[in-house]
C-alpha cells in the first residue's frame, strides 16, 4: 500500500510539467526574444485598441498593473 502511494506520488509530480524558457546566450537570440516581446506588446495594444472599452474583456485584457478594476 506504501509503495502504490509513494509510486502515485511521485507520478503526479511529472504529470504537468513546469514551464521553462532558456536564457538566451547569443547576441541574436537575445535580439530576437526583444522582437518576439515588442511583437506581443503590439498586437496587445492593437486589439485593445479595437475592444468596446466597457466590455468585461477589455478590464481583464487591457488594464494596466495598479488600475483599478
Amino acid at each position: 500500500m506504501a509503495i502504490l502511494a509513494t509510486l502515485s506520488m511521485a507520478t503526479a509530480g511529472c504529470a504537468v510539467p513546469a514551464p521553462y524558457e532558456a536564457a538566451p546566450t547569443s547576441v541574436y537570440q537575445w535580439q530576437r526574444r526583444q522582437d518576439e516581446i515588442q511583437a506581443r506588446q503590439a498586437e496587445r495594444a492593437r486589439l485593445c485598441a479595437t475592444l468596446n472599452k466597457d466590455s468585461a474583456r477589455f478590464q481583464r485584457d487591457c488594464g494596466r498593473p495598479g488600475d483599478p478594476n
